[in-house]
């Protein structure tokens, strides 16, 4: 699964070979930093490709799992839970370096005592509106607290009474003391602790004051003698602080920040608290609805790790902010399960045909391949008989030119099975076909009809006899506009109405009724399909998520016009790439 470094090559794994060839680290150590405030997705996905990628690529390199839980009133051990779960479903392991900064707040505190001892922080006890007000903007330097020149003894006092709980929430908090003129808005006295009566999913009550993220961050590189910290472009102006607190504080490492490109994706919101909106207001029916860019709910599509690791390798890791298409993301799903994925047969939307020269209780077996792809995966066999099932679309009256399916007097293959011509056909009073009737060509299992019979096209079926109900949702893009976040009545107004239809009548091969949840396939001339892993119950109610379709359905509504996937990340601020899949060995 993993590559070699010289495979794969970026500047963060140049600037880590580089480390390692001077002999400042003896081999990398990173870390994945999640809080558990909400479900890991697709953006969080590039991370731990990243991370966990190194710690497999460079001898004696080892990467871990930390919790930022410095925030009880948003976290959950339910959030703890499915991290560690997505994490391990993606491919990736880290043993025995799982970490949580609640278990370092002894830590923290002891090191903002210690900026407290060097002058270097204070308690202010003003309002959030006065502090708001005097912190200033870019143009103008913020003033300087009333409290900022406490003596150390005074400022001791008031931060152990905030850690005692004897001030009241809101009324104290402490800041580092740096530069209220700073032109970095983060250095200008920043806070470093805020007092919060709330249980901690893994402290309980032990703590009512939690150290600010920007504070415990380089804390816990540090504790864990991380040698590369690893974080996305909105933390390069942290920077600056991130380095004041290693230089300032009692620390046992100096790790070293360095920043790269988030991942932004077409048609997707990546917010976790928008992601948090579509759940509670019920927009979604849950964290892991298939529609959801989170790893759970594309699991639960039935995306694969492999696919997800293809596709964070193929973006890359640079440092200018772009968008990627979602159809890249897709189009590596394609990849990997037309190579992978087995194939089955399902009607969609039935319409029955009767093969009238065949008995009423005929039956006899196809033959048809598991996986095209992969022949030694054998075939399997399916009964013919006198009735089958075929898409309703696979039938027209009155074809246009080019249209080589079932129609009056043509002649198409049952995939597998016999050729069969229409002869017949039966209407309702609205006009609809309701039934077809075809003659079948003997000796045509397997073989080609006889001369001068046109059979230009092979078509799925199921027996109506054998076939299985089963319930299909074709899932869909959940929004209409390429980049949500930017609709001006918010991003809920172009959500996508056709995100989701559901199929109750979808006629299925007999195997299907005892796959497994999460099974995934091909129906075959349909697109790709898993056993949907909460709902589908083997031997009793099928159902099946469709994963993606054959084709790119969305490809003629985008406004990118290039027709390879290499080239569907866009760079708002710069001129497209030119030929980069030359950089990948390909010519397409």
């Amino acid at each position: 699964m993993s590559l070699q470094p010289a495979e794969r090559r970026d500047f963060i794994r140049d600037m880590i070979s580089d480390d390692l060839a001077s002999g400042k680290h003896q081999a990398p150590v990173t870390r994945f930093p999640p809080e558990p405030n909400g479900y890991l997705h697709i953006g969080h996905a590039k991370s731990i490709c990243l991370n966990f990628g190194i710690a497999q690529e460079f001898p004696g390199a080892r990467c871990h799992l930390r919790f930022d839980d410095t925030n009880p009133s948003k976290e959950d051990q339910e959030y703890v839970d499915s991290i560690q779960e997505d994490i391990r479903w993606l491919g990736f392991d880290w043993g025995d370096n799982l970490f949580f900064a609640s278990n370092m707040f002894g830590f923290f505190y002891e090191c903002a005592v210690s900026l407290i001892r060097k002058g270097l922080a204070y308690v202010d006890e003003q309002t959030v509106e006065e502090i708001r007000a005097q912190r200033g903007n870019v143009n103008v330097p913020g003033q300087e607290s009333p409290y900022r020149n406490r003596s150390v003894e005074e400022n001791l006092a008031r931060f152990q009474a905030m850690k005692n709980g004897e001030i009241p929430e809101g009324r104290a908090i402490l800041r580092a003391r740096i530069d209220m003129a700073s032109s970095n808005m983060n250095m200008r006295d920043p806070v470093l602790y805020r007092i919060m009566f709330a249980e901690h999913h893994n402290t309980g009550s032990s703590w009512c004051i939690y150290p600010m993220y920007d504070f415990a961050h380089p804390l816990e590189d540090a504790y864990e003698h991380i040698t590369h910290s690893l974080c996305t472009l909105e933390f390069e102006n942290h920077r600056p602080l991130y380095d004041w607190v290693i230089e300032n504080c009692p620390v046992p490492a100096r790790p070293r920040q360095t920043e790269f490109a988030r991942l932004n994706l077409t048609y997707t919101v990546m917010s976790k608290r928008k992601l948090l909106q579509l759940v509670q207001e019920g927009h979604v029916s849950g964290w892991d609805d298939p529609r959801m860019p989170t790893v759970s709910g594309m699991r639960r599509r039935g995306y694969t790790p492999a696919a997800i690791r293809n596709f964070c390798h193929t973006i890359g890791i640079t440092k200018f902010n772009g968008f990627t298409d979602v159809a890249l993301l897709e189009y590596s799903v394609r990849e990997d399960l037309n190579a992978n994925a087995p194939r089955r047969m399902a009607v969609l939307n039935p319409l029955k045909v009767t093969i009238t020269t065949l008995p009423e209780n005929a039956e006899e077996m196809a033959e048809v391949l598991n996986n095209p792809e992969k022949p030694e995966e054998g075939v399997r066999r399916l009964p013919i008989t006198r009735e089958v099932w075929i898409e309703r679309d696979d039938f027209m009256l009155d074809p246009p030119k080019k249209y080589f399916r079932l129609a009056p007097g043509r002649t198409v293959r049952l995939r597998g099975g016999y050729c069969i011509t229409c002869t017949d056909y039966k209407q309702n009073a609205e006009g609809t076909i309701t039934e077809i009737f075809c003659e079948h060509i003997p000796g045509t299992i397997g073989s080609n009809p006889p001369e001068g019979i046109q059979c230009r096209a092979a078509i799925h079926w199921v027996s109506t006899k054998y076939a299985v109900d089963g319930e299909i949702r074709i899932y869909d893009r959940l929004f209409t506009e390429e980049n949500p976040d930017a609709a001006e009545e918010g991003f809920l107004s172009v959500m996508n109405p056709s995100s989701l239809a559901i199929i109750t009548n979808a006629k299925l091969e007999p195997s299907l009724a005892g796959a497994e949840p999460e099974f995934r396939c091909q129906f075959e001339r349909l697109g790709y399909f898993v056993a949907d892993r909460r709902d589908h119950v083997p031997g009793r109610r099928p159902v099946f998520n469709r994963t993606v379709a054959l084709k790119d359905s969305w490809a003629k509504k985008t406004k990118i016009t290039s027709l390879h996937p290499l080239l569907w990340t866009i760079n708002f601020n710069s001129a497209p790439l030119k030929k980069p899949w030359k950089k990948y060995g390909r010519d397409e």
